[in-house]
C-alpha cells in the first residue's frame, strides 16, 4: 500500500512527532472524514508500506527524522509546493526564499527523483497577474530545475465558498505557454494536477502526483496498484490510504480546500496529543474500530524488459 501523508493537512511541517511515533508503534487510526466514530485501525510496517508520500509546503520539522525512517526500511517521497503568494495569500508559510533553500537541501539529502516541485494552484488577481507569475516562475526555475525532475502545476478550482474564481480557458492557455517557455529553457518537465485541459501542445502532460511508475523507480519494484477513483475524476494517482484529518491545517491559506473556518482549525489544532493513535483528540470508547486489511502491492515478477541489457557469448 502507498501511505498518503497527506493530502488533508500538512503533517510535515505541523505534525512530524506524531507521524514519527505512529511508524515507531506500527499502528495509526484514521477516522471517517463524513463520521468520527467510524474508525480504521491501520497496520505500518515496512512490508506493507510501499512508499510515504509526504505533501508540505515545509518539510524542515521532517526532515531531521528521515535518517531513522531509513534506518526502519521505510521507502518515500516528497510533493513539495512552493508558490510566488505572500502573506496575503499564506500567512503561515514560510516566505519562497527560504522555501527554496529547504527544496534544495531536501534535494540533496534524498536525491531529486525522489522531490516534485508543486507550482499550485495558479490563481489570477489584481495583484498575481499572469506576468507577475511568469516573472516569479523564472526565478524559481533557475533555482530549482537541478533539484527536482519535473514541476507539477495546477489551476484554482472553485471549493466551497471560493474567493477567487476558477480562471477562463484563455486564462489557462495563456499561462501555459508562458511557463512552458520557461520550463523548455531550463529543460524542466511541467505536469499538470488533475486538470480536464489538454495542454499537450505547449509540451505539459496530465501527470499523476501519486505516480506508480516514479514510485516503481524508487523501491526498485513495479507496484500491482489501481487508479484511485476516491479522487477526482481527472486525478491519475495510484490508490492510497490518507492518514490526514481535514480541518488541521493551521498554515491559513486563503485558497485552501482542506480547511474550513480557522475557528474549527484552530480547536482540532488544541486537541492534538502527539502520542494518541489519532491526529485529533483521542479515543472516547464509542467508536467502531474497524481493522483495514492492507497489503504490499509490490509485483516481484520481473519480465524480460525489466532486465538489465546483457551481451550473450556463445
Amino acid at each position: 500500500m502507498i501511505i498518503s501523508a497527506s493530502r488533508r493537512t500538512d503533517i510535515p511541517a505541523l505534525y512530524p512527532e506524531w507521524f514519527m511515533n505512529r511508524l515507531r508503534e506500527r499502528r495509526v487510526m484514521v477516522p471517517n472524514p463524513y463520521n468520527r466514530k467510524k474508525i480504521s485501525s491501520i497496520r505500518l510496517s515496512p512490508d506493507t508500506v510501499d512508499c510515504i508520500v509526504f505533501w508540505t509546503k515545509n518539510p524542515e520539522p521532517m526532515m531531521p527524522y528521515l535518517k531513522e525512517i531509513d534506518k526502519m526500511g521505510y521507502q518515500y517521497c516528497f510533493q513539495m509546493t512552493i508558490t510566488d503568494y505572500e502573506d496575503d495569500l499564506e500567512p503561515g508559510v514560510p516566505c519562497t526564499e527560504e522555501s527554496i533553500a529547504t527544496f534544495l537541501l531536501l534535494s540533496e539529502m534524498i536525491g531529486p527523483e525522489r522531490i516534485d516541485w508543486r507550482f499550485d494552484p495558479i490563481l489570477l488577481s489584481e495583484k498575481y497577474t499572469a506576468d507577475y507569475h511568469a516573472e516569479k516562475f523564472e526565478i524559481m526555475c533557475q533555482w530549482l530545475h537541478k533539484a527536482t525532475e519535473r514541476c507539477v502545476i495546477s489551476f484554482i478550482d472553485a471549493y466551497r465558498e471560493a474567493r477567487y474564481p476558477e480562471l477562463e480557458q484563455e486564462e489557462i492557455e495563456e499561462i501555459a505557454g508562458r511557463l512552458s517557455e520557461i520550463a523548455k529553457k531550463y529543460r524542466l518537465p511541467l505536469y499538470t494536477c488533475a486538470e480536464k485541459t489538454d495542454l499537450s501542445r505547449y509540451g505539459i502532460g496530465h501527470g499523476a502526483c501519486i505516480d506508480k511508475e516514479r514510485i516503481k523507480n524508487i523501491i526498485g519494484y513495479k507496484l500491482d496498484v489501481k487508479r484511485d477513483n476516491g479522487q477526482r475524476p481527472q486525478c491519475r494517482c495510484a490508490q492510497s490510504i490518507d492518514i490526514g484529518i481535514y480541518d488541521t491545517c493551521i498554515n491559513g491559506c486563503k485558497y485552501c480546500y482542506a480547511t474550513g473556518t480557522q475557528e474549527s482549525v484552530r480547536r482540532k489544532h488544541e486537541q492534538h496529543d502527539p502520542e494518541s493513535p489519532l491526529l485529533v483528540g483521542h479515543l472516547k470508547g464509542d467508536e467502531i474500530i474497524a481493522e483495514k486489511k492492507l497489503h504490499s502491492n509490490m509485483d516481484y515478477q520481473i519480465s524480460l524488459f525489466d532486465l538489465p541489457e546483457m551481451s550473450l557469448n556463445f
